[in-house]
């Protein structure tokens, strides 16, 4: 039979209607660089990359469409970002519930005189706003956290931290891997300064494709991460300063920005909230059908309120790896078993150090795929007795 897929937590499939045939349009009829040459198809690069930041510019609600940049992830982006604005003496705050993406650079800067405080979360993954005020220090320069965990969909309070940021000038800078495409992800609500993106999860759009927005305040205090041949200003050996230039070196991922630009044109046309609804309809269907199954437990939240699609179990008395081994193998259903890339989230929600199932769904998942997917369970618990 064909295979289920459920692991949009890693990378959404199916991608948006779209894409393909985008990618596939530049690579046959297109071709050519941007900004490197006075041509009409180099032009017509040029606009699809400008119309791409306007849409970005349009769902992040940033002010300036020369202020989105474009990067190959949002790894990529927050290491822009963190190593070009984070120098000896500087505090910086996080969550608990932090990717490697955040913790692995900050753990490197901190041999170089960089220092980081963890506030608080419960065991639900929410974060705790009085922890944060707590350790805020007269050199915190930024706060970075996630928008929701990649681990079990907890949407974190960032108005709230947001607000903190802002009262006390510190730049805040949103992680939202997990909630671009499916959540309102707002500079000016969320008081940020920066957010950084990935195409590939719920923007629906092609891997190797990320970026950030960022404002004129942050921008200032930011030194490029690469340098080199932006197309502009090719008479000076020095970095541009102006945007997006200044973030942009060497040949962009054009076939990944044409792609990610037809898959921004269809959440804009399907509309994120429809898209919101149905992954949740399908996440507390799911979590209704496996959650009182003996040796399950589930990580965080079982309310759809404050979540996004992404559920962790815990098979406790089982092998996790074997669960998702045997689901895999006998029922072709992909999940992703583990830690996910986040041992400081496994740890707060206590499924440290064996990880869990990871099940997360995307706007194609079916009913008829989660009932499948809950029977399948079921039969495998029930084979392990």
């Amino acid at each position: 039979m064909k295979g289920i897929y459920m692991d949009n937590g890693a990378t959404a499939f199916p991608k948006a209607p779209g894409v393909a045939e985008a990618m596939a349009n530049y690579i046959t009829n297109v071709g050519c660089n941007v900004g490197r040459g006075a041509y009409e198809d180099a032009f017509a690069a040029q606009r699809i990359v400008l119309e791409t930041r306007e849409l970005l510019c349009e769902l992040f609600n940033c002010d300036k469409v020369e202020n989105v940049v474009f990067t190959k992830n949002i790894t990529e982006s927050l290491n822009a970002i963190m190593k070009g604005l984070l120098k000896e003496g500087d505090h910086v705050i996080i969550s608990s519930m932090e990717h490697n993406a955040v913790t692995r650079p900050l753990n490197s800067l901190s041999k170089k005189g960089v220092e980081f405080s963890r506030a608080k979360c419960y065991q639900d993954g929410q974060v705790d706003l009085e922890s944060v005020k707590s350790l805020i220090r007269e050199n915190t320069k930024a706060i970075i956290m996630m928008h929701a965990s990649n681990v079990c969909g907890t949407v974190l309070d960032l108005e709230g931290v947001g607000r903190i940021a802002r009262e006390h000038g510190i730049f805040f800078i949103v992680d939202a891997a997990q909630t671009a495409g499916v959540l309102d992800v707002d500079m000016k609500k969320l008081n940020a300064d920066a957010i950084a993106f990935t195409g590939h999860k719920s923007l629906l759009g092609p891997p190797g494709m990320g970026g950030f927005v960022i404002n004129d305040r942050l921008c200032e205090q930011v030194e490029p991460f690469i340098e080199g041949g932006t197309g502009s200003t090719s008479e000076s050996e020095e970095q541009p300063h102006f945007m997006p230039d200044k973030f942009e070196s060497g040949t962009q991922n054009i076939v990944g920005i044409y792609g990610l630009n037809a898959s921004l044109k269809f959440l804009k046309e399907k509309g994120i909230e429809s898209i919101r609804k149905h992954e949740l309809e399908m996440t507390m269907e799911f979590i209704k059908r496996v959650k009182d199954l003996p040796g399950v437990r589930l990580a965080g939240k079982d309310v759809a309120e404050g979540r996004v699609a992404v559920v962790s179990i815990d098979f406790e008395g089982s092998d996790n790896a074997e669960i998702g081994f045997v689901l895999e193998h006998e029922y072709h259903i992909s999940t992703r078993v583990g830690l996910h890339c986040a041992p400081s989230a496994h740890k707060t929600l206590g499924t440290f150090p064996q990880g869990t199932v990871r099940f997360s769904f995307g706007y194609a998942t079916t009913l008829e795929q989660i009932e499948y997917a809950a029977d399948a369970i079921k039969r495998t618990l029930e084979s392990m007795e």
